[in-house]
């Protein structure tokens, strides 16, 4: 099922890019039920649009209810999901909320293709099996994984994690709807980003470095949208085109905005020696070792990933060597 894409340029669409969308949030919710056409864990599948504790973007309530605040093409949206895996109940707040609505399937994994995935690892067959909900999520906005993905680079997750919350809540806007009083906030439009400040920026732990590279993708914002109607390969290739976004990000942005099946994280510090010693036994891996390992899910590596990184404990650190005792004790 097709997202809906971003309309045309044109005068509202253009300024929907420039600018922030104020339109006061309807009294009542939309609404829509929807149910999946197989097994769906919805904590699971939405799991990686998760920017850690406290992510002010999205949340999921001790009883399971998902809420969601984004920036669409039409603006500031709320997203709350509730029912059961058999049918979702959907409500949704603001300008951009019937956007969300219209999204809602493939944000819940419908365009995603499970059976075209085959176990090849005794490992990756139990993790398969163990979660047959698991679907990969498709949001078809592009900035809105770009920018945290660009937050992430060369820094630990914590440090990236704290520094789009403070940058959300200093420049963002409230949320449409009741999750706008959970302190709940929308990421700022492309014009919000580019008037961070410097000392916000370094404020946040952010270095030039990535604060520019964030200024690079927010002045081609319509332009990256839009890469949400190219197949994953040929987006990550025009993706790559703006300095400061490799390869990592580009596959970290394309699996949440795309869904894409196939967009192994390469250059990561961790992954290829989880899936070094989740396949081999061995601690220590690389990225052309990790590759050829997952050759054989060609189409399919970042799904054979997610299940290897699910039912697989960690490498064991290696116990420090001790210093020998100095002579006379």
């Amino acid at each position: 099922m097709p997202l809906p894409r971003p309309r045309p340029a044109s005068t509202t669409a253009t300024a929907a890019c420039a600018a922030s969308v104020s339109s006061a949030a309807p009294a009542a919710p939309r609404t829509r039920s929807w149910s999946p056409s197989g097994p769906l864990d919805i904590r699971l599948t939405l799991n990686p649009l998760c920017r850690g504790y406290g992510d002010p973007a999205f949340r999921i309530d001790p009883d399971g209810t998902v809420w969601r605040a984004s920036r669409t093409p039409d603006g500031a949206g709320t997203l709350r999901l509730t029912g059961s895996p058999a049918t979702i109940e959907a409500h949704a707040w603001g300008p951009g909320g019937q956007w969300l609505l219209d999204a809602l399937p493939a944000l819940l994994g419908a365009d995603d293709d499970p059976a075209a995935f085959t176990p090849r690892h005794r490992l990756v067959h139990a993790a398969h099996r163990r979660h047959p909900g698991l679907r990969l999520t498709r949001t078809g906005l592009v900035l809105e994984s770009l920018i945290p993905s660009i937050l992430e680079q060369k820094v630990t997750t914590t440090e990236a994690y704290r520094a789009w919350r403070l940058l959300l809540h200093r420049h963002g806007e409230a949320a449409p709807g009741p999750a706008g009083a959970e302190r709940m906030r929308v990421m700022p439009d492309a014009r919000g980003w580019a008037l961070v400040p410097s000392w916000d920026w370094h404020r946040a732990g952010v270095d030039n470095k990535r604060a520019s590279t964030v200024l690079r993708a927010v002045r081609a914002a319509c332009a990256l949208e839009g890469l949400t109607a190219l197949p994953p390969g040929e987006a990550a290739t025009r993706l790559q085109t703006v300095p400061g976004i490799g390869p990592w990000t580009a596959a970290e942005t394309l699996q949440r905005s795309h869904g894409a099946a196939d967009a192994v994280t390469v250059g990561d510090l961790h992954l290829p020696h989880r899936v070094g010693y989740a396949l081999t036994g061995e601690r220590r891996s690389s990225d052309e070792v990790m590759l050829g390992l997952l050759a054989p899910y060609a189409g399919q590596r970042h799904r054979a990933a997610r299940l290897i990184l699910l039912n697989s404990p960690a490498p064991p650190r290696r116990a420090p060597r001790l210093a020998p005792n100095p002579p006379g004790r």
